[in-house]
């Protein structure tokens, strides 16, 4: 068998987006060395973007029917997706259609936020990674994109799990779930943390999230009479997150692992 391996994300144009997808581009060479890793790009947008600065741009469709150009024939993708919703279904059917084209063996692995076990490990990860700086019962809002699908469910058991962690943590999100409204009457600290719970920053941290117009959560924070400080660092730069996909990854082609003594511990 030929083996590759191809990672999916919605993509990143700015350095610090593209720099936590080639972290996490690390994570999986060591984690499988001597596989050829591969990336494909969910967002429409980005695609044309990295195509008129000619960079690679391959769709999950483009990318699979290149692998299989190259001989490859056996692949595991990896989302770095929060949620099993609209997207990962896209990246599942796309994956359906060049296995039955092409014969193409394809494992998927779970988004983030697949079952129980994978809340609590994030919710873990992401009180561990809270700002050093905050400080003892300050609030921390965490940003996600939230969907209209019944996974959007995930946002909300995250949140439940995150505030029996800590009270003064509270998870929402932009599209159904909690809303920001469902959190600002929970607020009580003076200053605020903003985090975005999404994989890289890229528009929705730097607009919606920390953006200085009216609509977003910065501003309406703020307009609450508190001080807002918002963190750009996305998910996929959490040691303790980009795990979760690790192991998703290492779950659903468990063949993939080197049992080489070179095989670096996750």
């Amino acid at each position: 068998m030929k083996r590759a391996i191809l990672l999916v994300a919605f993509g990143a144009s700015n350095a610090q987006g593209q720099s936590a997808l080639k972290s996490f581009d690390a994570r999986v060479r060591a984690r499988f060395p001597g596989v050829p890793v591969r990336w494909a790009y969910t967002s429409l947008l980005l695609r044309e973007r990295l195509a008129r600065a000619r960079q690679k741009s391959d769709s999950v469709l483009k990318a699979l029917r290149r692998l299989c150009f190259e001989k490859f024939t056996e692949v595991a993708v990896q989302p770095l997706q929060t949620i099993p919703g609209r997207e990962h279904a896209e990246v599942c059917a796309a994956v359906d259609e060049v296995a039955a084209q092409e014969g193409l063996v394809c494992h998927v692995g779970a988004p983030l936020l697949a079952d129980p076990e994978d809340v609590t490990e994030a919710a873990l990860a992401l009180i561990r990674h809270l700002p050093p700086e905050r400080g003892p019962h300050e609030d921390v809002v965490l940003m996600g994109h939230g969907a209209r699908h019944a996974a959007v469910a995930r946002y909300e058991d995250l949140a439940q799990t995150v505030s029996a962690l800590d009270p003064h943590v509270h998870v929402g999100a932009m599209n159904g779930a909690v809303m920001l409204e469902n959190i600002l009457p929970r607020l009580s600290s003076a200053k605020v943390w903003l985090l975005p719970l999404l994989s890289v920053v890229g528009r929705h941290a730097l607009r919606d999230m920390a953006g200085e117009q009216a609509c977003s959560w910065r501003s309406r924070i703020e307009a609450h009479g508190r001080q807002c400080v918002p963190v750009l660092r996305g998910t996929a730069e959490y040691a303790g997150i980009a795990g979760i996909w690790l192991r998703h990854l290492t779950e659903a082609a468990p063949s993939f692992v080197s049992m080489s003594p070179e095989a670096a511990p996750v």
